[in-house]
């Protein structure tokens, strides 16, 4: 009987606490996210980025939290835009032509934690990707983008709710 009460007494003093893929929110203070479309701000424009950004994103709370996502006026808000999307040549062949290209995606991102003013950011996200010059653009942008924009997304997902 002893054990019983003691059990009971330890289970009523616990704190319950959701998490979800390295997410640690207090569901109770924390419900709502709005996350507005960032747009393509960058020099060089792929076509297709801006909608898998937003998508992405999007979904990433979705499906990784019980936040309920809004247009605006959220506990959380994400703004920003895409503010890079670039091509760097890299090592140089002997022929004095590159031997290696790098795209690089960044995206500027407005934080705000209406609940915890404190936790407030802006930052730069960015990743980049080497591939070799005797592909062309064209043949791997689609899979480098979505490698890109993957991982841009878990880097602000891991910025604004994950804890570790």
């Amino acid at each position: 009987m002893l054990a019983f009460v003691t059990v009971c007494l330890l289970m009523l003093s616990c704190k319950i606490s959701y998490k979800f893929n390295n997410a640690s929110l207090d569901y109770s203070k924390y419900k709502t996210i709005a996350i507005v479309d960032f747009p393509n701000q960058a020099a060089l424009v792929y076509p297709p980025l801006t909608q898998l950004f937003n998508e992405t994103l999007k979904d990433s709370y979705s499906r990784q939290t019980r936040l309920i996502l809004l247009n605006r006026n959220g506990d959380y808000n994400l703004e920003g835009a895409i503010t890079n999307y670039s091509l760097q040549p890299l090592a140089i062949g002997a022929d004095a032509l590159a031997s290696e290209t790098r795209l690089t995606l960044g995206i500027r991102v407005v934080f705000t934690d209406n609940v915890n003013p404190s936790a407030n950011f802006e930052k730069v996200f960015s990743a980049n990707r080497t591939f070799p010059s005797t592909s062309t653009l064209d043949a791997v942008q689609d899979q480098l983008v979505q490698e890109l924009v993957k991982e841009i997304v878990d880097q602000i997902f891991n910025e604004t709710v994950a804890t570790w």
